[in-house]
């Protein structure tokens, strides 16, 4: 607690300060009317009997509480108006006083506060009695007299007045003393009405003692009437705060204050000394206890009344209420007894049939003031309001956090990075850039439709666990949605972020074992960055997406975004239409490029390439079209066009005594279409092709994809008769090793490594692996990209059986295709029991 708030609340000793000063002058004032007054004392049997009055009018009839001070509206200045009026000036001092003290033994006050009222009584009757004698003598029940009393009355009010704002702002600060002024104007009219009340007793007195019979009924009415009064006050302070609870409940629900304003409120409410709310930990929620202190302005985290009242309270559903006003074990007093707490109502929050909490009051303000059974229900309601606001709270943070945030992962999600990278852009510093990395996991639909979504969730979860753990405190990572992750940050380059991009792929790629299954990691991560790249969130967005889709075409690659990825991309967009109208026209041509054994240059096939000349775009790449009849559906149609054209080629050339086989490339999604075996079937049986006259040409990342998932298809292929070879072999990160297990017939080694063999050793100790085990493994092997002699020497000397490239024929359409056949094979290598050699190798 703050040194400035303990310094302002002293101990009530200090009342001293204050009850001092009203003994003195009590003192003076009495002995100024003893030696004024001509009888100052007398009248001792009529003095007994107002006494007794005094102390019965001195029965509180409302009560008012200012922090944790108390005062009481009663009926004592009836009394003293016919003591002033009826007995010596000191006398009335002595009773009144006496009066006091009887009244305040009875309320079983500590010291300090039993002779502050003691003394404020004996200052204020002090006063009045020396008012009555600085004015004209009083004469008969007239006017005058009631101006003189009234004045000695006020004189006694003023007093009290004075003495309690005085106390109240000495103890408890400047505050407190206002609070205490205020509450005066209302407590003011009931002493006024009292003292009309006297002086029509008074006057009723003066005219016959018999009206004193009629006084009392009406005195006893006058009783129920002000009880009933106090009620009614009770009750409309009650409604008026439980409106303002409700209301503040609800303004302060959603903007993260509800706490402070419930148990400040509540606090009130109940005029207790503390609130305490509790909702233990549930979820992702920590648990709350904090408690609101009368003369606090913040919220404390200590609770003095013991655990176990809440606790039960939680555990039974039920209200737990223990003090002196409630019927409770000794027990439970001693336990509140030794926290010097006196009374506490715990009460449990509810949402529908849980308990989420518990709210609590303890130490009803005032030394004579006691929680009572009526208190309960009050507070019940409260609690009820309390439960339902608190709820709602919960649930709209819940709300806003799964909003921004990702269900599976808990990682921020897209609409939180956009945000995050928003901010980021306006605050750049000259210098920096904001850099944005898209990190998209390989091969997870794979994990899906093999191992099932579970196994794909932990995949997601794990990759989230190490990018958050990898990557610098000032980065935020996020989940883009499905496979994708982001990370955003201010750098001092491009250069900077891409090398961050490099090192966090490399942290983040490992092994992830689940139970006896192990799966490899590995992502393609897109690269972007402000200014360079974008001057806003979207954009960007945009442009790292395309960046991480270019470099899913080159495994474990890294790709800053360049514009030419957006020109594709669009490009890609506005074909989307073209290729349909294109297979429905039959724009699509295939094209035609030979394989030749090595060693005899004997002619054993073709392999089928579908080409595109779009009207305007000119020559569409194999991979743009391609990748767009996947996107739109129309890969089965394409698939289906090409396979019809090779089957129907090489049953003409059968038929014309060319037997040569043609060779098709799949999409890996065709493979786990569980229907194309029956589709390639049901075409070789409608053109009258050899199974084994027709090969299927897979991409190496398509059928080792670190899972079965294709086995089954390509079984089933195999079990047709259907060649079927693994293409672009080295390209991945796969070893030769892993295509023991699947059912293939050939390794076509990847162009790259053909091409550098002549000039890189370690291209050439490739190839020549690739051969010699493939071998062992018995697979045929044919080498793509054959466009020198030397290559050729080399392929012939390292014991490749089959290649095809540019040294022998470019792509070609069929017409051209017949004519390459005129020129290079040679006749009389013809016939129907060998292969066409070739005449010549250009």
């Amino acid at each position: 607690m703050p040194q400035r708030d303990r310094s302002r609340r002293r101990s009530t000793d200090h009342a001293w300060l204050i009850t001092g000063p009203l003994v003195l002058l009590a003192i003076i004032c009495s002995t100024i009317t003893g030696l004024v007054a001509d009888e100052p004392f007398g009248e001792w049997l009529l003095a007994a009997a107002l006494l007794v009055v005094m102390i019965a009018g001195g029965i509180p009839v409302l009560n008012f509480v200012v922090r944790r001070q108390s005062f009481g509206i009663t009926l004592t200045e009836i009394p003293l108006v016919l003591a002033l009026f009826l007995l010596p000036p000191l006398t009335v001092v002595v009773i009144y006083t006496a009066a006091s003290m009887l009244t305040q033994t009875r309320h079983r006050f500590a010291p300090a506060k039993f002779w502050f009222n003691v003394a404020k009584a004996a200052a204020g009757t002090s006063l009045a009695v020396l008012v009555l004698q600085a004015l004209p003598p009083v004469d008969g029940v007239g006017p005058a007299t009631w101006l003189t009393l009234f004045a000695a009355v006020a004189a006694v009010i003023l007093v009290s007045l004075a003495a309690v704002v005085g106390v109240h702002t000495l103890l408890q600060g400047w505050q407190a003393g206002r609070d205490a002024l205020r509450t005066f104007p209302p407590a003011l009219l009931t002493p006024a009405i009292n003292v009309a009340m006297g002086l029509i007793i008074l006057i009723a007195v003066d005219v016959t003692w018999w009206s004193l019979v009629l006084l009392a009924a009406l005195g006893t009415a006058l009783m129920l009437v002000y009880r009933s009064y106090a009620q009614f006050f009770r009750q409309h302070r009650t409604l008026a705060e439980m409106y303002d609870l409700t209301r503040a409940i609800a303004e302060r629900g959603q903007d993260g204050t509800l706490v402070d304003a419930l148990l400040d409120r509540v606090r009130a409410l109940m005029q207790a000394e503390y609130a305490t709310l509790w909702l233990p930990a549930q979820g992702r929620h920590p648990e709350v206890l904090l408690t609101a202190r009368v003369d606090d302005p913040g919220l404390l985290d200590v609770v003095p009344t013991p655990a176990v009242f809440r606790e039960r309270a939680a555990e039974q559903g039920q209200t737990v209420a223990v003090g002196r006003a409630f019927d409770r074990e000794t027990t439970e007093r001693r336990a509140l007894a030794n926290g010097k707490i006196k009374d506490v109502i715990v009460v449990p929050l509810r949402s529908g049939q849980a308990v989420i909490g518990t709210l609590e009051v303890a130490n009803r303000l005032s030394d004579v003031g006691h929680f009572t059974d009526s208190d309960i229900p009050i507070f019940e309601t409260v609690a009820a309001h309390a439960a339902v606001a608190l709820e709602n709270s919960r649930l709209v943070d819940r709300l806003r956090h799964d909003a921004y945030h990702d269900t599976l992962t808990k990682l921020p999600n897209r609409r939180r990075i956009t945000s995050a990278l928003g901010e980021s852009v306006k605050i750049r510093a000259p210098g920096e850039v904001v850099a944005l990395l898209l990190f998209d996991v390989d091969g997870l639909r794979q994990v899906n439709e093999s191992l099932g979504h579970a196994a794909g969730d932990k995949v997601l979860a794990e990759v989230a666990d190490r990018l958050r753990a990898s990557a610098p405190s000032s980065a935020l990572v996020g989940r883009a949605g499905g496979d994708e992750f982001l990370v955003t940050m201010r750098l001092e380059s491009a250069e900077a972020a891409l090398h961050l991009a490099a090192q966090l792929r490399e942290q983040i790629r490992d092994e992830m074992i689940f139970d006896t299954l192990t799966l490899d990691v590995d992502t393609a991560v897109g690269v972007a960055v402000h200014p360079d790249h974008g001057s806003d969130p979207a954009t960007l967005l945009q442009r790292v997406d395309l960046a991480a889709t270019a470099a899913k075409s080159v495994p474990g690659s890294v790709q800053l975004f360049n514009p030419g990825l957006e020109s594709r991309s669009l490009r890609r967009l506005g074909l989307a239409g073209d290729l349909r109208r294109a297979l429905d026209d039959g724009e699509l041509r295939v094209f035609f490029q030979p394989k030749v054994t090595l060693r005899d240059r004997r002619l054993i096939g073709v392999e089928c390439l579908a080409r595109w000349e779009h009207p305007t775009h000119g020559t569409v790449a194999p991979e743009d079209f391609v990748a767009v009849a996947e996107h739109t559906g129309q890969l089965d149609r394409l698939t289906e066009i090409v396979l019809r054209e090779g089957l129907r080629r090489s049953r003409d050339w059968a038929q014309a005594d060319q037997p040569l086989s043609v060779a098709v490339n799949l999409s890996p999604r065709t493979l786990i279409d569980e229907h194309f075996p029956d589709r390639v079937k049901d075409l070789l049986t409608e053109y009258g092709v050899p199974a084994q006259r027709l090969t299927l040409e897979v991409t190496e990342a398509g059928v080792l994809d670190g899972t079965d998932r294709p086995i089954p298809t390509l079984r089933r292929l195999r079990d047709l008769g259907v060649r079927l070879s693994v293409d672009d072999f080295g390209t991945g990160d796969s070893s030769l090793a892993h295509l023991r297990r699947l059912p293939v017939h050939e390794v076509k080694v990847d162009r790259s490594f053909v091409q550098g063999m002549a000039t890189d050793p370690g291209d050439l100790a490739i190839v020549n692996a690739v051969v010699t085990l493939s071998q062992q493994f018995g697979l045929a092997v044919v080498a793509e990209g054959v466009e020198s002699e030397l290559t050729l020497e080399l392929l012939q000397d390292i014991g490749c059986e089959i290649g095809q490239g540019f040294l022998f024929s470019r792509p070609l359409p069929y017409e051209r295709l017949e004519a390459w056949f005129g020129a290079q094979v040679d006749p009389e290598s013809i016939s129907g029991a060998e292969l066409p050699r070739l005449r010549v190798v250009p």
